[in-house]
């Protein structure tokens, strides 16, 4: 008896079981063909972008049905060596193989995006989806791949599959989600009204409308910094989301031991974004420097650095005349207000979260732009350090206390307070 409508209300219930990845900020990736509308329901209710997983399997070349590996974009190649040793497949014959499903992998991959480039995986949380999955050989392979693109965390989501396939692919994913997994299972379709076969022109359809949704979502940026006293000139790497309609951008400068994939300042992020304004998320040191402690500490460096990235987003096509805020967490809430009170960099707002603002020192009476200063009612020595800074500042300024909440308001409802109390900020500071 059939348990879905459609693929597009399969997607819709599988969405709702994944709504707790939300705050990751996953990429959701679809099985073309059938795995893309089910996949477009999930990217839409997770705020997420789509793409598809474009894999073909490596078939022994005297056994086509048995597959040796795997190949993805990319260049991206995952053999079974054991399957490899006990068929004897030698390296040239591997490499026939691969070289004629490479060009179908080529050639669907343009069909299907055009010329839009694929959705960046590499440290990401990535959302595996397809219609159904019956043996699993192809939903195996596009975990293999999604793997080695560099995926922080896999997640297999599907509607129906049956049990024993499930358990085959638990292994490969760090989360499998499937809404039935019913006994009696012989194909996929049996279990939808309407399994009617998706066409490359929906698959073009789905990723088109998908891309305007989330215009520049996620946009992976390389920003060139000069040298800064005896450190020379880098490249730092953020991501920035720019919401359609955006009329303010915020930059987080994030503190020590933390980075951009800071789960604590995506989620910030993304309820910043989900009331219309643009974020930069980036590192105000590269990894080498992150090693130094010295560097994390050194606050004048990180402020004339988050000048310069200011200087260098005020120039980007895609945020040509926004107004800009700061967020600061720990010591990057002192290279925020450092860099507010340079001339050079006009700030509409700072919202310091957990942060050490008395590290910005004699810069505190020079900030202009109004600072929200946001502590936990138990982090008792940053809770007084930032008083201390609030009497020395002159500009608009309020400390707001979360009760309950420590340092790094991992207390139940301490973060989401904290998140709400900035995004009321900056909508009041820097949009019309």
């Amino acid at each position: 008896m059939p348990i879905f409508r459609d693929r597009r209300d399969a997607g819709r219930l599988l969405a709702a079981r994944l709504g707790a990845l939300r705050p990751e900020r996953p990429v959701v990736v679809g099985l073309p063909r059938g795995g893309v509308p089910v996949a477009a329901e999930v990217a839409e209710f997770l705020g997420a972008p789509l793409d598809v997983i474009v894999v073909r399997k490596l078939g022994v070349p005297f056994q086509p049905e048995l597959g040796m590996g795997a190949i993805g974009e990319g260049g991206v190649r995952v053999l079974n060596d054991e399957v490899v040793r006990l068929t004897g497949v030698g390296p040239a014959e591997i490499a026939e193989v691969e070289a004629r499903e490479r060009v179908e992998i080529e050639r669907r991959a343009r069909r299907f995006r055009g010329d839009r480039p694929a959705v960046e995986l590499d440290g990401r949380t990535v959302v595996v989806v397809d219609d159904g999955i019956a043996t699993g050989g192809t939903a195996r392979a596009a975990l293999e791949v999604v793997r080695a693109h560099g995926a922080r965390t896999v997640v297999l989501a599907v509607p129906v599959a049956p049990p024993d396939t499930l358990a085959a692919l638990s292994d490969l994913a760090d989360e499998v989600v499937c809404l039935e997994s019913p006994a009696g299972f012989n194909a996929v379709g049996q279990w939808y009204e309407d399994f009617t076969q998706t066409s490359d022109n929906e698959v073009v359809r789905l990723l088109d409308e998908a891309a305007a949704r989330s215009v520049d979502w996620d946009e992976e940026v390389t920003i060139p910094v000069g040298p800064v006293g005896p450190v020379g000139p880098v490249e730092l790497v953020g991501t920035l989301t720019v919401p359609a309609g955006a009329s303010a951008v915020v930059v987080f400068a994030h503190g020590s031991g933390s980075s951009r994939h800071s789960p604590r300042n995506r989620y910030v992020a993304q309820v910043l974004q989900d009331v219309g304004l643009a974020t930069l998320l980036f590192d105000l040191l590269t990894r080498d420097e992150e090693t130094d402690r010295a560097n994390v500490f050194d606050v004048d460096l990180l402020g004339t650095r988050l000048v310069a990235v200011t200087e260098w987003l005020r120039e980007h096509p895609d945020t040509p005349g926004l107004a800009v805020g700061y967020f600061g967490a720990s010591t990057g809430a002192a290279a925020a207000l450092w860099a507010a009170a340079a001339a050079r960099a006009t700030i509409g707002a700072v919202v310091s979260r957990g942060g050490r603002p008395d590290l910005a020192g004699g810069r505190l009476p020079e900030v202009a732009a109004p600072t929200l200063l946001i502590v936990g009612g138990d982090d008792d020595v940053v809770l007084e350090l930032n008083r201390r800074a609030a009497a020395a500042m002159r500009c608009e300024h309020v400390v707001e206390v979360i009760p309950g909440a420590t340092h790094l308001f991992e207390e139940p409802g301490a973060l989401e307070a904290a998140a709400r109390l900035a995004a009321d900020w900056f909508l009041d500071h820097l949009t019309p």
